[in-house]
């Protein structure tokens, strides 16, 4: 009988593992087949292996983003597969193994090219095309007519069903995003609560009544966290007197429901940052980018949405912002940044800021099983990183994107 050659194994070493609850000193990583097989201290090390050595630094989960528009000058709504690698390649430099491209608002034609496009890739799931594609992020154009933000007004409107149904019926949907108070809302979120979907309120106004009707609808997510989101405030202004509670209320006072937060140091401050965690805990807050096509790009004028047609955005290397009006736009930076800011600017220990950024959007996502932790039998996306939280080497699958 004529034995296939053993494949190699790939060995992480002299770092610490970050786990989601805990930290693993002197840990040995061991990968095969672009799996990993055995997670635990070190030991006599396999002969024969490929040894990856952390240098003293920690052996991470890739990062899993649940909400991300583009980088290195292309954005997903631009509609083409190499927009999609474009996009993908920068968001791994930057320690990102499992992505979720993230529609905006646009027309039919427009997001159709979007889901197509990503699909392509996700078919290919080729390393050299950068962060693999879990699915897509159904987030536009289902926006409040006064939550829409920097995106297109003209692209948004209410649900309609054929048109979301042609959209789910492409198989590549995971997420899906609509304003709680639309006409239409809850059968949205009934179908894609059908289709297996995390169901996530956002660009809203909405108040808690109607929020207990998509909870009862299939909702258990809220996008980016005090952004583009009702306040008492704002619906006082809908409403008038008693004041109403707001979304915020409603993610606080519900177990069921998840949040996420932008931690690039300019959308939220470093109180609301603790008070997210606090209040919510690391396996109900998530941390996204929700990056525009300025990431790893200079400062200046962007797009945001499709190239040929979406609204113009300008980027000053640390934030995007509306021209003029000062409302930000999304942000510039990898979800590295938002792990080392979040340590930096709250009390979460680094196992809980990792989970954050890695197991709890797997989690919330329903990718758990594959990605979001170093555990026996899931995929092989490593990082390791410096002690000061610096992405030193990206591994997917097993293999090394720089190499």
């Amino acid at each position: 009988m004529i034995r296939s050659p053993r494949a190699p194994l790939l060995v992480f070493h002299n770092g610490t593992a970050v786990l989601p609850d805990k930290l693993l000193a002197d840990a040995v990583v061991v990968c095969k087949n672009g799996r990993i097989t055995s997670v635990g201290h070190a030991r006599k090390l396999p002969p024969g292996a490929t040894l990856v050595d952390a240098k003293g630094g920690y052996i991470a989960p890739g990062f899993v983003d649940i909400h991300v528009h583009g980088g290195d000058g292309a954005d997903f709504m631009d509609g083409t597969a190499e927009a999609v690698r474009t996009a993908c390649r920068a968001h791994a430099r930057h320690g990102t193994t499992t992505i979720f491209p993230t529609t905006t608002t646009g027309s039919p034609a427009q997001l159709f090219a979007m889901l197509k496009a990503c699909a392509e890739v996700q078919r290919s799931g080729a390393v050299a095309d950068g962060a693999s594609v879990a699915g897509v992020h159904f987030y536009g154009p289902y926006f409040a007519p006064d939550k829409v933000g920097c995106h297109s007004q003209a692209g948004r409107r209410d649900p309609e069903a054929r048109e979301y149904r042609r959209h789910f019926d492409t198989g590549i949907i995971r997420i899906a995003t609509c304003a709680a108070e639309l006409p239409g809302a809850e059968a949205f979120y009934r179908e894609a609560t059908r289709r297996g979907c995390l169901v996530t309120c956002g660009h809203s106004n909405a108040r808690w009544a109607e929020m207990a009707r998509a909870l009862r609808a299939g909702m258990r997510h809220v996008d980016h966290f005090w952004c583009a989101m009702s306040s008492v405030a704002s619906l006082r202004l809908r409403y008038g007197t008693p004041m109403q509670a707001s979304m915020e209320q409603f993610v606080l006072a519900h177990e069921a429901m998840s949040t996420e937060v932008i931690a690039d140091g300019c959308h939220l401050s470093a109180e609301l940052l603790e008070f997210a965690y606090r209040q919510l805990g690391p396996r109900r807050l998530c941390l996204v980018t929700d990056a525009n096509r300025a990431l790893d790009m200079p400062p200046g004028r962007y797009r945001f949405g499709c190239g040929t047609d979406g609204e113009w955005i300008e980027s000053d290397g640390r934030v995007g912002f509306v021209p003029g009006g000062g409302a930000l736009a999304s942000s510039v930076v990898g979800l590295d940044t938002m792990i080392r800011n979040m340590k930096a600017m709250t009390s979460a220990s680094l196992p809980e800021v990792i989970r954050m950024a890695s197991l709890t959007p797997a989690e919330r996502a329903g990718v758990a099983a594959e990605v979001g932790s170093l555990a026996r039998g899931k995929r092989a996306d490593v990082l390791v990183l410096s002690r000061k939280l610096l992405v030193k080497q990206v591994f997917l699958r097993g293999e090394n994107i720089a190499a």
